[in-house]
């Protein structure tokens, strides 16, 4: 049976939450996931959203996502997307579904007229790298990602000592 690709609706949230802890897993990067299945809800689904997404299901169960929101462009002076995470459970790749989760969210920034979409691929998951090669991606090699959490951001937050 083929998976059915929609928009994730809020009794979607635990489902996603515990796909996003499995690719954590996959990308042995669990100690990471620090937030939890209701701020993903609210985040997704209460006003002003944060995020969307798309789900992939098979009779009800969900096998992948796609989890993405908008950015902008002060180079192309246009907004765009950028694809946070994508996710297939390991026995329903090579079967289509990454590339339909792909190319609908390239659809929606087609219709919204946005300049772009852009995501980050782990230097080593040479299989996700082939794959968005293969979708029509080019894997940039002079940038960087930049990133403060935790302690560093709070650090880094403080304006003349204040929070």
């Amino acid at each position: 049976m083929p998976p059915i690709l929609r928009p994730a609706v809020p009794t979607d949230t635990v489902g996603i939450f515990s796909l996003i802890q499995e690719l954590a897993a996959y990308e042995k990067l669990t100690h990471q996931v620090t937030g939890t299945a209701e701020a993903l809800g609210k985040h997704l689904f209460e006003e002003p959203t944060q995020a969307e997404a798309i789900v992939a299901e098979i009779e009800g169960h969900l096998i992948g996502f796609a989890l993405f929101f908008k950015t902008y462009s002060t180079f192309l002076t246009q907004p765009g997307l950028h694809l946070e995470d994508i996710y297939v459970q390991e026995p329903y790749r090579g079967q289509g579904i990454g590339t339909a989760l792909l190319q609908t969210v390239a659809q929606i920034a087609v219709e919204r007229r946005y300049g772009r979409l852009e995501w980050t691929v782990l230097d080593w998951n040479t299989p996700a790298i082939a794959f968005y090669q293969k979708m029509g991606a080019e894997v940039l090699p002079d940038w960087k990602i930049c990133r403060v959490t935790e302690q560093s951001l709070l650090k880094l937050g403080k304006v003349n000592g204040k929070r």
